[in-house]
């Protein structure tokens, strides 16, 4: 490609990226504006494979937890991890509220427990296993693994919120992860 000056345009006086209107691949034109819709970016995203985790809670009304894919270790000095629950989430403001959070990473044999802690049913633990760990949180019976967390910071981050929990305990099970890729449940192969 040739190199072009950069413009500014007209009505924003904002610099405009020539190579964007060669590149049949980029979701932004030459206004910097993402002309890409909530479909798209979905699309796109689902093609980056995630584990899945159920996130648990305790407080006086019982155990609480919600499936989420928004799940990364932060830091090992201190050792943080950091999810991300909607908004709109009716089970995070009552975890919130305890200021403690178990991760629970689902195997491979989990995913109908997955999909009912994706639901709103309010009775979701219902023949369900688990234990307390230190904080009170549940770590769900037969999970790959466990993180017992105190919530240490919270930020909005658009629809959702960035939450930073400080370990406390942790622990391993046996198995194989359950993966989510494009919308669907799968498993891994060594």
């Amino acid at each position: 490609m040739s190199e072009r000056p950069a413009e500014d345009d007209p009505t924003t006086g904002e610099a405009l990226d020539p190579e964007a209107e060669d590149d049949p691949t980029s979701d932004v034109g030459l206004t910097g504006a993402s002309s890409f819709d909530t479909a798209h970016f979905k699309e796109v995203l689902g093609h980056f494979t995630s584990g899945i985790t159920v996130i648990t809670g305790a407080d006086r009304e019982g155990p609480v937890g919600f499936t989420c894919q928004s799940f990364m270790s932060l830091s090992l000095e201190p050792p943080l991890v950091a999810f991300g629950p909607s908004l709109t989430s009716s089970s995070w403001p009552r975890i919130q509220a305890v200021g403690a959070f178990c991760v629970n990473v689902l195997g491979e044999h989990q995913e109908a427990l997955s999909r009912v802690f994706a639901t709103k049913d309010p009775d979701k633990f219902r023949g369900v296993g688990w234990r307390r760990a230190a904080t009170g949180s549940p770590v769900l019976d037969q999970v790959l693994a466990w993180i017992d967390c105190r919530i240490d910071t919270v930020h909005q981050a658009g629809d959702h919120l960035l939450v930073v929990g400080r370990v406390q305990e942790l622990g391993v099970g046996e198995g194989e992860p359950l993966l989510f890729y494009r919308a669907g449940y799968g498993r891994f192969e060594s």
